[in-house]
């Protein structure tokens, strides 16, 4: 009789400990799906119009709700990361795409890459200026060429060859970005169900830059990187400092080989690699947790993932 007793209270045990294991959420802090967007770091500051704040919140709000639906319905990380860079591109409140500044005289000279943190592909595109979304004529670099970067006239070839849609350059010239001369950047991190990144970021590079500059944008390993076994990483702001100083990669290289969280693998590149006013950048970790950090006035920023969390921000 004792055994018997023994014997079913040790099969209460193991049932209740399955069933408490069903019913409750998983604590290994994983999310099924993330996403993160920005709009680039400036100089905003308290005294901005409501109105105008507001404009910028909405956006990237309907990015994130973009983004999120596309996650819950299974889209792949890559396919949505670059769905979202697409819409902020469209957006003129941006300094990518239809909103891109001009460079010294009159014109816009846009940016864009893209990364696959599954397969550790990507593509990237500079200094065009008819391609109406530079992201996807990224995208088309990575999947459909053995190359990675295309630039001007040869981007814009490549990008006519497949069919993508082109603009006069003055599509881009809207009212406001004719005498703007804030830096700024769109991008996108992105994980999605089956637990792969992509990053996606588009700009159109610093307002009164001397044709043919190139940020750091396109630049894979400065201002945009993503791989499966640590994070993807947007940036946006002095290009120069985040090429020099490689950004992006550093951040996933110090969680590789220094085991740091995205925490402090993004606090350590702040700290000892940017110095003040030199921009901002967001990331996900493989487990879909955020940073979004800057050492500017402002960045536009957010953040959504499948555990409910959603935040839009400007300042600090």
């Amino acid at each position: 009789m004792r055994r018997f007793i023994l014997i079913s209270s040790t099969l209460i045990i193991i049932a209740a400990t399955f069933i408490f294991s069903l019913v409750t959420k998983r604590d290994d802090g994983k999310k099924d799906y993330a996403i993160a967007v920005h709009g680039g770091a400036g100089y905003f500051d308290e005294k901005t119009p409501p109105e105008v704040v507001k404009l910028y919140e909405d956006a990237l709000s309907a990015a994130l709700d973009k983004g999120k639906k596309m996650l819950e319905e299974g889209t792949a990380a890559i396919d949505v990361a670059e769905a979202v860079v697409r819409m902020l591109e469209d957006d003129s409140l941006f300094n990518a795409g239809r909103g891109a500044v001009l460079n010294s005289e009159g014109v816009a000279e846009l940016d864009a890459s893209i990364m696959d943190g599954a397969t550790k592909k990507a593509g990237a595109v500079a200094g065009v200026k008819i391609i109406k979304n530079p992201v996807t004529a990224a995208r088309m670099i990575m999947d459909e060429t053995k190359h990675l970067l295309l630039v001007a006239e040869g981007a814009e070839k490549f990008a006519v060859s497949k069919g993508l849609e082109t603009v006069p350059n003055s599509y881009f010239v809207t009212w406001s970005r004719e005498r703007d001369l804030r830096k700024g950047t769109v991008g996108v991190v992105v994980l999605d169900k089956k637990g792969n990144l992509a990053a996606a970021t588009s700009t159109g590079g610093m307002g009164g830059k001397m044709p043919g500059r190139v940020g750091d944008s396109p630049i894979i390993g400065a201002g945009n990187y993503a791989d499966n076994k640590t994070c993807a990483v947007s940036c946006t702001g002095w290009g120069e400092k985040f090429i020099v100083n490689g950004v992006a990669i550093s951040v996933a290289h110090l969680m590789e080989y220094r085991n740091l969280s995205l925490e402090e693998a993004v606090n350590y590149v702040f700290k000892n690699n940017l110095k003040e006013k030199d921009g901002g950048l967001i990331a996900l970790d493989k487990n879909g947790n955020a940073v979004m950090k800057f050492n500017t006035k402002s960045m536009f920023r957010g953040y959504v993932s499948s555990d409910g969390a959603k935040e839009v921000k400007i300042w600090p």
